[in-house]
This record gives structure tokens, sequence and C-alpha cells, in this order.
């Protein structure tokens, strides 16, 4: 066997055949595609429901048959195993169908979100060499078709437009017309295809530490692994319904939420709502089992369960990055936490957890073969036992790699292949294993609601506005989304700085995702430096920090 894609896509850094080789022969990592796997499942759980939603569902038979069908359909439109295309959807059945369908034609999906804009899918589009552009036709809020038109026109080799939902307008492709051929004729075709574990399965996205979302090659027997490995650690069962309302594209969401549970059998729920009303239908109609959830939506169901309108009885477990103690303690759920990268590693507390170990800190990696280093920042030193230091991580489902990326590489793995996190934790030894808790970042990020809103793109976006001359984003504190966005600016003379809603409005023209727009701005004389002249953003923090914690004593409530 060997141990390398048969044909390498130039900016790929594939994991080293050794390295691969040791463990496949150590039985983590297996000669299988995501195709693979799923097709496995769907044999021995045909009958069992595989996606859920409030007008239906799909049983994995269903599922297996209308993914080949639509596989073959979208060779026949004249893409090609290896190519890229753009998923810009939203957590709607057809969303998991064309995954699905993409990896049993060997296509690669470039998961961006539905809130991109062209920002983001312009640059991604074009620098992932995208042919095809997926969205929703019945979307109400943005028109999505109108966008991607526009996009055909910037992009080069942004042939075709695929409309997974609604009616498609002109110059569309819709999915239902490619679900029309013959399943037989459909399963003989995707016989030719290849299926290469060691190939890319899908370019996820990270918010990297400069410009916009870097590009990670995530392999198909690594995801695979990842995703199994997921389910066997968490202890979920057949029997068990997933909810998480996080985008599907979203590597979370992929990677430790409705991935494993079509690659094991468990059932999916599909909503791309998340309002009241729709998490009341969600949870009485559906009844989930396990829920994974940002902090703002937890909260918003703890007042909802409080108030009687959710259910509780079947809900056996929540996780979140930090958000466990809350869940358990009024919400008569058992929370966990979760520790995540779409780099790879992936930590997690389960049943049987102390709660010391639940409340206090993210669990432990989900594999045996997962290595962690706790090294002093910008070195390879690691640092003594029980102090804070940057997460190192190198195992069977860790990159090795950004895509097409060679100086932030240079940067990002030591030289025996760790990837440097850029997050700080500490190393907990109780009961004879290791657990971490998270300390804080390196990386210049906000993390709003478990969304890495990069800052240097908001800064950038920004400065392109008239009234200010030097501007600087950081995060400031929330209790509902963890972090918010704050920006300090110092201001044009004889300029009026806009609103926070009047720079919406213009992040918005710029095309930058609602999410990263600024929700505070403070105007400075200037931005405090460092003793060597470098941006001193802590100063900034503790700054936000300070003027929000002496708003909240004033408050009338409060006096």
């Amino acid at each position: 066997m060997t141990y390398q894609p048969q044909y390498p896509i130039a900016g790929v850094v594939y994991p080293p055949a050794a390295d691969i080789e040791r463990w496949h022969e150590a039985g983590a990592l297996t000669a299988e595609t995501l195709a693979d796997g799923f097709r496995a499942t769907a044999r021995r759980h045909a009958e069992r429901p595989a996606i859920l939603w409030l007008d239906g569902q799909y049983r994995y038979a269903e599922l297996d048959a209308m993914t080949d069908r639509v596989a073959h359909g979208l060779l026949t439109l004249g893409l090609k195993p290896l190519d890229r295309v753009i998923f810009q959807l939203t957590n709607k059945p057809e969303t998991l169908i064309v995954f699905l369908a993409c990896w049993k034609a060997g296509i690669i999906p470039i998961c961006t979100l539905a809130a991109h804009r062209e920002a983001e899918i312009g640059y991604l589009a074009a620098f992932g060499g995208a042919k095809a552009h997926f969205i929703e036709s019945d979307e109400t809020r943005f028109d999505f078709h109108a966008f991607a038109r526009k996009m055909q026109g910037e992009v080069p080799g942004l042939e075709l437009i695929v409309s997974t939902r609604g009616t498609p307008r002109e110059g569309a492709v819709d999915l239902a017309a490619l679900m029309a051929s013959d399943p037989d004729e459909a399963r003989a075709a995707l016989e030719a295809v290849p299926q290469d574990p060691w190939q890319v399965a899908a370019f996820q996205l990270s918010g990297g530490t400069t410009g916009v979302p870097k590009i990670i090659p995530r392999i198909h027997a690594e995801y695979l692994y990842n995703m199994r490995q997921v389910w066997t650690f968490k202890g979920w069962n057949t029997s068990d319904r997933l909810f998480i309302p996080m985008p599907f594209a979203h590597n979370l969401n992929m990677g430790c939420g409705w991935g494993p549970f079509l690659m094991n059998g468990g059932t999916v729920i599909a909503t791309p709502r998340v309002d009241q009303e729709a998490m009341r239908e969600v949870h009485n109609v559906l009844r989930p089992t396990i829920m994974g959830a940002a902090k703002p939506i937890i909260m918003r169901m703890k007042a909802e369960i409080a108030q009687g309108h959710l259910p509780t009885e079947t809900l056996r477990e929540i996780f979140s990055t930090d958000a466990a103690e809350i869940v358990t303690r009024t919400m008569g759920v058992e929370g966990h936490h979760i520790f995540g990268m779409t780099e790879g590693t992936i930590m997690f507390t389960r049943r049987g957890d102390s709660e010391t170990i639940r409340f206090g800190t993210c669990g432990r990696p989900i594999s045996e073969h997962d290595e962690v280093r706790l090294l002093e920042p910008g070195t390879e030193d690691e640092v003594a036992e029980g102090q804070i230091g940057e997460l190192a991580v190198r195992g069977p489902y860790t990159i090795r790699g950004y895509y097409h990326a060679p100086e932030r590489n240079a940067e990002a793995f030591t030289r025996d292949g760790f990837y440097r996190s850029g997050d700080l934790m500490r190393r907990h030894r109780i009961d004879g294993q290791d657990y971490y808790s998270f300390e804080g970042r390196i990386k210049d990020v906000v993390d709003r609601a478990g969304e890495k809103v990069n800052c240097e793109e908001v800064e950038r976006a920004v400065m392109a506005h008239p009234a200010f001359t030097d501007v600087a984003v950081v995060g400031m504190p929330s209790p509902t989304h963890g972090e918010r966005i704050c920006l300090y600016a110092v201001a044009e003379p004889g300029e009026t700085p806009p609103s926070v809603e009047e720079l919406g409005a213009f992040l918005k023209q710029a095309g930058l995702a609602v999410f990263k727009w600024p929700e505070r701005i403070e105007l400075i004389d200037a931005l405090p430096l460092t003793k060597v002249g470098k941006l001193d953003k802590a100063i900034l923090r503790q700054r936000i920090e300070t003027t929000l914690n002496a708003e909240d004593a004033a408050a009338p409530e409060n006096t």
C-alpha cells in the first residue's frame, strides 16, 4: 500500500508517508475516504433516520441513494474529481446531501459561511480555484443568486452556480435536476471515480493571525478518523439525535457534530433557524439528546427552560467551550466542554468526568495518538509543569501545513512538525491523567461566540473609512458571547466619526461579514505603544474592561 495521494495538489502539505504508515499500522488511519465511511454506515443502518427536520426525515438508505444521484449529476455538469467548489449554505438537509455527494464524486468543497460576502467569497473562490458556487435560492434575507452572479463576473474559472433549494434563476443549476439520473446508472458511474484516502476531502477555513482566513486542507482518512474518534471518545450511540445550531460548514459541526453522527449511524437534526420559536419547535418536536452550542444560545435556552417552554427529559448533554457549569447548575442537563481547532487536535470532557474536570478544564485529547506540548511563546522550549504555555500539537488528524502558505507554515510549525495553536493552556494532572485548561490566546483575534474574528482584517476594512487615521480592534468581555468586538479609533481632524450603525453600513458595502463588524467604538487621541514602539493592545483590552465594569456599577439597578 502507498501512503501518499495518487495526484498531489500543488500547495497542499501532505503528512509524511512514514507517519501515515505508522498511524495506519496502529489502527488509527484506515484506507477509507469519507464516501467509503458513509457508505459503510448506510449499509449497517439503512432504515435508521440519518437527517431529521421539522417537516420530514431521510433514512440512511435514502440518503445514500440520493447522494449517489447528485454526485453523478455533478460529474455530468463537467465537474471532475479534485475540482474545488465553494459552499455558501445554511443548515438545511440539502447542505449535507451536497457534502456527501461531493465526497462521492471526489470533488473538494471550500467551506465558507453563508454570512461571508465579497471580501471573503471573492478571495477564497479565486485562491482555492473554485469552479462552482453552491447557494440557496429560497433565502429571503439576502439575494444569493445575484451575489453568485456577481462573483462569477469577478472570479476567473467560477463557471457554475448550483442552487440547492428554491426555484433557481437564470444561469443556475437546480439540485433537484441532478437527482434525476437512474440510481443504478449513477452507482455504476461512481465506481469509476477514484477514492483516495490520502487526498484532500475539504478545504476548511481558519481565522488565522493575518489577513482573510487561511485555507486548511483536511485529508479523507484523517478527517474520518477524527469523526469516528469523537464518537467513540464521547460514548454517543445510534439512538442519539444531535442538534448543533452552528453552521454545517464550520469545522466544529463537521468534525465534532454531524460528521461523527453520519459516519456512525446517529441522527442529525437540520434547521437553519436559531430564534426562540425555532428552538422551541426543535426541542419539543424532535427531542435532541445531544446538543452543542455557543453561550448566547445556551443563555437563551436557560430562560426558555426556566419558563417551561423547553423540555429537557431527553436532552442528555450540552457541550460548549465555556458553559458547562451554567448548563449543569441551572438547566438540569449535564454540561461538557470542548476545545478544538480546525487545524486538528480536539479535546473534550465526557460522561464520568468529575465536576472539577468538566467545569475547570477543556478535558483531554480524544486520541491516544495526539501529542501535546506547552511551549514558551516564540520558542520550542516546554514550560515547567503547571505553568501556562502555548499549545503545540501533532497527531494523525492535525495538519502539516496551510494551503499555499509557506511563510505562514514556517511560523506555525515547530521544526519537528508540531502545530503552534496560538492558544495558551495549562496542564493539570488529575488521577494520573493529563487535562488542559484554556488560559487565553496569543493570536490577535476576537473569539465572538465561537467565531474567530481576525482583528487585522477588520482593521484594514475600517481604515478605508475617511473618518479615521488609526484604529485597533480588541475583544471586550461579554456575558453572552464570550467576547464582542470593540474598535478603538483615532479620528481624522475635521471629520465626524460614524456611529456603530453607520460604520456597519460602510462595512456592509465593503463586503465584510456582519459578525465581524465592531459593536462599540471608543474614540482615543492616540493608540498606546509598548516600549519598543509596537501597538499595546493589552492596555486597550484592560481599558475597555474597566470602562464596562464602571458602566455596570453605575447602572440604575446597582445604585
